[in-house]
């Protein structure tokens, strides 16, 4: 029998990092997501989460006139959202850009693969954030009479770990 679980954050769950603006700042808010959605047990797909932050990131980064940029990731009862705060007040505006092109692709990426995505005004700059639908996978449960002697794990088909 198959059954979903339980795997939505009761809470809103927050994660705030300042990083550098130099290049290992993308490395490590790939690091932070991919710790997060770990630790938050999150239902997403970790890889096109790490893609879009290092996208968001490597934008933030190379427009970024200051010293830092600021990660927040959040969990919520149903998404994951990553934001990235510069004090840039540009527009981010993805470009047509051809499909052999070194860079101007990472908005269209964004655009793509996220669930929604967008930016808003802050009081230092802006924010640009991409949101994740958390989807729940199935997990089998099987319900069995209880019988004597040492219990053998059902995982991987009944084989040792």
């Amino acid at each position: 029998m198959n059954a979903l679980a339980p795997t939505r954050p009761a809470q809103l769950l927050a994660r705030r990092v300042r990083l550098a603006t130099r290049p290992a700042a993308v490395a490590e808010a790939r690091s932070h997501v991919r710790d997060t959605i770990r630790a938050w047990e999150l239902p997403v797909d970790q890889e096109i989460a790490i893609l879009l932050t290092s996208e968001l990131v490597t934008n933030a980064v190379s427009h970024e006139t200051g010293e830092h940029v600021t990660l927040v990731v959040r969990g919520s009862h149903d998404r994951l959202r990553v934001e990235v705060h510069d004090t840039s007040c540009a527009v981010p505006v993805p470009m047509d850009a051809p499909a052999d092109a070194e860079t101007g692709r990472g908005l269209m990426l964004v655009d793509n693969l996220a669930d929604d995505w967008g930016f808003y005004r802050t009081p230092a700059g802006k924010a640009v954030y991409f949101m994740l639908l958390l989807r729940p996978e199935p997990v089998e449960v099987t319900h069995r009479r209880p019988r004597r002697g040492p219990a053998r794990s059902s995982r991987c088909n009944g084989a040792k770990r």
